[in-house]
């Protein structure tokens, strides 16, 4: 055995005198390289796909061409096969140009024997389409020097995929996926056998073989081929009969066209990108979009002629449909415009975050009353929807019946900024901007959302109060050096098996409400004896088993419905984008329909108890007059949820234990009480305003006797013994313009405590008029400040600024 030291000798001064024209030649290839680099990339057609990577919309690219991106997923072993078999029988082994093909197609082109060829093999053809030339002798010798550069950077796994994104197809259609997709709509991992191989002889004569057009010459073709796969083996037999016998029904169509808003949307968001992934579904998509082009034809002869929805997975807060208007194509309703993210008027949806603050602060309770009667609130006067009070309603109530005053005295007590200071991590980007200028008005409304802002917090809602922002498309994988266009330097083998692309994960969340207060906003709202209820559902026969909650904007311009269970949210906007209104625009009737639809047909299987109350929250009995935790005079209570250690412990005194003579004449009180002729009764004692709102609907108001008139003792305003005194009208420092032709007056009231029997009304400092507690009076003011004051018969006295005005 010679060893090594003997090998080198007696080659080594061989080795050492081509050694340097080796360097050389690499050196001046390497050269080469560098100043004639490789052609760019090609220009792919951007292609939006599912989650499960099926086409949901194409576009064109920038030279009008149909070239979606064939990833090497798609590649199938039959394809391969085929493709090599029938273009390049040797592309596994040559270094891009096949030296025994050039001989013999050489000695056939010249002797003229058997069929002209250029012996071009695959990676020439990449070579070609990636740079088009009129084909000389020139030109060919630089496509096989672009072949030999190909091979030295790509694998042929990226190669032969370079060749399938770029062979003609006739028309504007390149690449075997655009023709799979346009011809026989499946994807090429889909086709056939028989679909396969008609692929892959057409683009030998792209202009001659046309599918739907030439099906019959493309059938003859597609049948040689695959007799001669047969005698070669490349399939088993019984696959090729199969595919002899199978019909070739191919014609052109549509480009895939779901989900045009999103699709715009994340083109957009990633330019340049050939395959997006969103996180949509397929069929969820396609049932959306039917459905709600369907329900809005019914609602056009009411004035509305738009809708958007969208679909949301809990778990994953992935976003599953996405819906941006009726029909896209309608551009006398302007369907391009994307209801998802137009920026509209929310209504009453903010009303759940509210509240579920409201439980986490300890103001609230479900059980708790609160006022339900006009109130001004420096300056601002809410009304609710029906134009109706109800004098005192419970947390639960006001929030099922979407009431607008509670909701505002909720808010004024808990301030504005803790509410938009949580919608503003909730993603809420135009309330985030205005916040600074933003008042009570916020909560019934008055302020700008978009349809996914809202969603993504009812999602939080069903997640226990964890945010977190909604995903709609994959992360995208890193391109190949192929995809890119890039000269590595490096040749790296790979297989036809697919790319992983990463997903999302769920980012980082914020904790909107605690899991307590969420539970408690979900069971308010998941109640099905509600005034927002359809027409039409009173059965409950086609009711989902869902929480809802629906919201209508000023002059009836928006119409919302958002509900969720354990699984889905749904979010739904009504309307017009011009922002026309119509009386029928609500979000109970023209919203919520559509709501349970979807749920109905995207969602009906879901679990029917899905919320769990938490271990952080319990019961406790309270006063069902008040809902305030029992007082001594609080007989019949109630179960209510509560909140230890946040809820509040305030006691009830709905009732007022009140002294008076024995013909209940008269009240005393401890300084004047006799020594006897005198006894106990329990009197109602409410709020001033509550008390002021029974007396003007004429339900009963019991006040309390006058006080003792020979009691010496002075009770200032503050003593604790009795609601205070409260000016309701003229508001305070506000500005008031008079007609100077007309005598126009101003209301003179004021909410007083059930003890008051007569107040005494001043302007200016001087008397105008003595009323009762509850009777309105009217007086002609002179321009300029005024002083009105108001005194009761108990000496407690209270007065307001105001500027008249004259025009």
């Amino acid at each position: 055995m010679k060893t090594w030291a003997a090998w080198w000798r007696g080659r080594g001064p061989w080795l050492r005198r081509g050694l340097p024209g080796l360097v050389l030649l690499l050196a001046g290839a390497a050269l080469a390289d560098r100043l004639f680099p490789l052609p760019p990339a090609p220009q792919y057609s951007p292609l939006v796909t599912a989650a499960d990577g099926s086409a949901l919309h194409a576009f064109l690219n920038p030279t009008q061409k149909w070239r979606m991106k064939t990833e090497l997923a798609e590649i199938t072993p039959a394809l391969q096969r085929a493709i090599i078999y029938k273009e390049d029988r040797y592309f596994r082994y040559h270094f891009g140009v096949n030296p025994v093909a050039i001989v013999q197609a050489a000695g056939r082109n010249l002797f003229g024997r058997g069929r002209t060829t250029g012996a071009s093999t695959i990676t020439m053809q990449v070579a070609r389409l990636l740079e088009p030339k009129e084909r000389t002798f020139g030109n060919k010798m630089l496509e096989m020097l672009r072949a030999v550069q190909l091979e030295a950077h790509y694998s042929k796994a990226e190669i032969l995929q370079l060749y399938l994104n770029l062979v003609p197809y006739g028309s504007n259609i390149e690449g075997v996926k655009s023709a799979a997709l346009l011809y026989f709509q499946q994807p090429p991992d889909y086709l056939s056998l028989a679909q396969t191989v008609a692929l892959a002889v057409i683009p030998n004569q792209p202009r001659v073989l046309v599918l739907g057009r030439n099906n019959a010459q493309i059938l003859a073709k597609r049948n040689h081929w695959l007799r001669q796969m047969q005698a070669a083996h490349l399939f088993p037999n019984q696959d090729i009969e199969d595919a002899l016998a199978e019909p070739l029904d191919a014609r052109r169509h549509g480009a895939p066209a779901l989900a045009p808003h999103l699709a715009r949307r994340l083109v957009s968001q990633f330019p340049g990108q050939a395959i997006i992934r969103s996180t949509l579904r397929r069929g969820p998509q396609a049932k959306a979009e039917d459905l709600t082009l369907n329900y809005v034809r019914r609602l056009r002869e009411l004035g509305i002629t738009q809708a958007a929805v969208l679909v949301v997975n809990n778990h994953t807060r992935a976003v599953e449909a996405y819906v941006g208007s009726a029909n896209f194509r309608d551009a006398a309703t302007q369907g391009q415009v994307d209801g998802v993210r137009a920026v509209r008027s929310p209504g009453s949806t903010l009303k759940p975050l509210l509240y579920g603050l409201a439980f986490d602060r300890g103001l609230a309770t479900p059980k708790l009353k609160l006022p339900d009667v006009p109130t001004n609130f420096n300056g601002f006067r809410p009304e609710n929807f029906d134009k109706n009070c109800q004098g005192e309603v419970t947390v639960e109530r006001a929030l099922v019946y979407s009431l607008n005053i509670p909701a505002v005295r909720v808010l004024a007590e808990m301030g504005v900024p803790a509410l938009t200071d949580k919608l503003r991590q909730a993603g809420f980007r135009t309330v985030a901007r205005a916040a600074p200028r933003l008042g009570l008005s916020t909560i019934l409304g008055g302020c700008g959302a978009t349809l996914e802002e809202l969603t993504g917090l009812y999602v939080a809602l069903a997640n226990g109060g964890r945010y977190g922002a909604l995903r709609l498309a994959s992360p995208p994988r890193p391109p190949s050096p192929a995809e890119r266009g890039e000269t590595t330097g490096s040749r790296t083998e790979s297989s036809f098996s697919p790319l992983s692309a990463g997903e999302g994960g769920r980012g980082g969340e914020v904790s909107l409400l605690s899991p307590a207060a969420a539970f408690l906003v979900n069971e308010t709202l998941a109640q099905r004896t509600r005034p927002d209820l359809p027409l039409g559902y009173e059965n409950g026969l086609h009711l989902p088993r869902i929480a809802w909650k629906t919201g209508t904007s000023y002059g009836r311009r928006d119409a919302w419905s958002l509900g969720y269970n354990r699984d889905y949210t749904i979010g739904v906007w009504v309307g017009n984008f011009d922002g026309q209104g119509s009386p029928a625009l609500t979000g109970a009737d023209v919203a919520t329909p559509l709501l349970f639809d979807l749920f109905n047909a995207l969602a009906y299987n879901s679990p029917n108890t899905w919320a769990t109350p938490p271990a952080s929250l319990d019961f406790r009995l309270v006063c069902a007059e008040s809902g305030l935790v029992p007082g001594e005079h609080c007989p019949n209570q109630i179960l209510d949820y509560y909140l230890p250690g946040v809820s509040s412990a305030r006691r009830c005194a709905h009732q007022q234990e009140v002294l008076v003579s024995a013909d209940g004449a008269l009240s005393y009180c401890r300084a004047c009480v006799p020594a006897r002729g005198y006894r106990r009764q329990l009197f109602p004692n409410p709020l001033p305003e509550v008390l002021a709102f029974r007396a003007a609907q004429g339900l009963p108001a019991p006040r309390l006797p006058p006080h003792n008139p020979a009691c010496r003792l002075v009770r200032g305003p503050d003593d604790g013994a009795a609601p205070p005194l409260a000016i309701t009208s003229p508001l305070p420092n506000a500005e008031y313009l008079l007609n100077r032709g007309e005598k126009q007056q101003l209301l003179l009231s004021c909410a007083a405590g059930p003890e008051v029997r007569r107040v005494f009304w001043y302007v200016n400092d001087r008397f105008v008029q003595a009323a009762g507690a509850t009777e309105r009076v009217f007086f002609q003011p002179l321009p300029g400040p005024v002083k009105v004051s108001c005194a009761d018969d108990h000496g407690r006295n209270v007065d307001v600024q105001l500027l008249v005005a004259e025009q």
